[in-house]
């Protein structure tokens, strides 16, 4: 094939096809007698595979996979799966996590007894206290001061606000959702108003299960073509 026989059968261009050659993600292309790139069903397979792999890994971890493979890092490559999948395994139960303080959340009353303040709520978190600023910039939590000192001071009904917005922020969600979010929790006092908010949530995990599926599948066909368990490849 030509680098455009091989671009049109998967939409892309032939410029992509060439990047992809470079970043290592389809093997090296053989050359014509005239020195023009000549693709093979073995790098239609390759470039099938990587395509499979994008929506269920991303674009950088499918890249590494793929240049692993053909550089006969096996092992790597797996790594870099099995990585995947457990981090799809925590992030549902961050959704698990997510719903479960949703149906905790009590209507809004008086903040029980008790404060904390910046530092111990972000080694609680196990984030910078950097970050716990930046959420009040953007509007996600609204810790008083403390007149004398100055300092931060989150009540109870704060430090439920950071534990959502942590939460959320595992989830993949931006500053603005998770801000508005949080408004309607405070305004709502239940989960039944982010139905459609843990809905999307699932679906999305949802869909990435079923990526890593079928990028299974194109990649486990890619290695049976290029017998890359027996280590010998292109």
């Amino acid at each position: 094939m030509r680098p455009i026989d091989l671009a049109r059968a998967h939409g892309l261009s032939t410029q992509a096809v060439r990047n992809y050659e470079e970043a290592e993600i389809l093997p090296p292309s053989q050359r014509s007698a005239h020195g023009y790139r000549v693709y093979t069903p073995r790098h239609a397979t390759a470039l099938r595979t990587f395509l499979a792999l994008v929506p269920a890994h991303g674009h950088a971890t499918a890249t590494a996979i793929m240049r692993a493979v053909n550089g006969g890092g096996l092992a790597a490559a797996l790594r870099l799966i099995d990585e995947g999948h457990a981090q799809l395994a925590e992030d549902r139960g961050t959704l698990e996590a997510v719903e479960r303080a949703l149906r905790d959340l009590a209507p809004p009353r008086e903040p029980e007894p008790g404060v904390t303040f910046i530092g111990p709520l972000a080694r609680r978190l196990r984030i910078k206290p950097a970050t716990l600023r930046k959420w009040e910039r953007a509007g996600l939590t609204v810790p008083r001061r403390d007149p004398r000192t100055g300092y931060r001071v989150y009540t109870a009904a704060d430090v439920r606000d950071v534990l959502l917005a942590h939460q959320l922020r595992r989830g993949g969600y931006g500053l603005e959702q998770i801000r508005q979010v949080l408004d309607q929790v405070r305004a709502a006092g239940g989960m039944e108003p982010l139905q459609a908010t843990l809905r999307d949530w699932h679906d999305r995990l949802t869909a990435r299960g079923l990526a890593m599926l079928t990028a299974a599948g194109a990649l486990d066909a890619y290695l049976r073509e290029g017998n890359f368990a027996t280590g010998e490849g292109i």
